[in-house]
């Protein structure tokens, strides 16, 4: 899938992530209220970067903890919320997620707010199918999303 980068604020919390070297990609997913004026890069960000290794070893779990910061709505902060609740190998819909978002009716809404996730994996939006089963994409590269799904069918199998 390629490298991953994570792009942090200054106490760790994760603005965004992705498969990508480029910063200015995942800079620009940031909302403007917490978007950095300024980015470094570093090999290793310490914690985060120890809980993605974990996770693609096998430990589906090691990126629950990891913390993130998002700013959006009421409705897209709850969504992404949800997000981390739904649990590795048991992909839901996203009618099923728009009604564990508390807005049943509002399924394009809580497509918007995976489309919108700056912190896809440890937010996994990928977790998240249409009603068809397809897996749909991430981020608009949808071999990303079938190898994450594949990756967790695998490990809870």
């Amino acid at each position: 899938m390629g490298p991953f980068t994570s792009m942090l604020a200054a106490d760790g919390a994760v603005l965004a992530c992705g498969w990508t070297t480029r910063l200015d990609d995942l800079r620009a997913v940031v909302h403007p209220s917490l978007r950095p004026a300024d980015v470094r890069w570093t090999e290793d960000s310490g914690e985060v970067t120890e809980a993605v290794r974990r996770y693609f070893a096998g430990e589906l779990a090691a990126i629950d903890a990891v913390p993130v910061r998002q700013h959006s709505g009421e409705f897209l902060r709850r969504a992404w919320e949800v997000l981390r609740t739904v649990p590795p190998g048991a992909p839901i819909t996203y009618t099923e997620y728009a009604a564990k978002a508390g807005r049943p009716k509002a399924v394009r809404a809580a497509g918007s707010a995976c489309a919108r996730n700056a912190v896809a994996l440890i937010v996994p939006c990928h977790r998240v199918l249409p009603a068809g089963g397809a897996p749909g994409d991430l981020r608009r590269v949808p071999p990303t999303k079938r190898w994450l799904l594949a990756h967790e069918a695998a490990e809870c199998s």
